[in-house]
């Protein structure tokens, strides 16, 4: 799992500037300004949860594949594809049920912080 969360933490960092580079220089003017500030949040929460996970490798290298770790990257990474991801299809007008989506990806991220509170303290000194 190592292997896989270092390239989906460089995926999704990578991926976050290519977006939020779009962002601030094609979409402005182009989509209200409501859903481009929405965009934006998408694009923060993604590229904070792309360091987080790296975060996780880190740890992982140090500690192992630990349950709770292994448990904190994939919620990290449902998180930003449900939360980032719902929020860059209601941009470019996708289905109105990707709104309620966006909660959800948020809840996802939230677990995978909570899981990152077990590990440590399953971790020790």
């Amino acid at each position: 799992m190592t292997k896989l969360y270092l390239f989906l933490a460089a995926f999704l960092g990578g991926s976050g500037v290519i977006l939020g580079a779009f962002g601030a220089h094609g979409l402005r003017g182009r989509v209200a300004e409501n859903l481009l500030e929405a965009y934006k949040t998408g694009v923060l929460y993604q590229m904070l949860h792309a360091l987080a996970l790296f975060g996780v490798v880190l740890l992982m290298q140090h500690w192992g594949e630990r349950t709770a770790l292994v448990v904190t990257g994939a919620l990290f990474v449902i998180g930003v594809l449900l939360f980032s991801g719902s929020l860059y299809g209601l941009t470019f007008g996708g289905p109105r049920w990707l709104g309620p989506v966006t909660p959800l990806g948020g809840l996802a991220m939230i677990a995978g912080w909570a899981a990152l509170c077990v590990a440590a303290l399953q971790l020790g000194d």
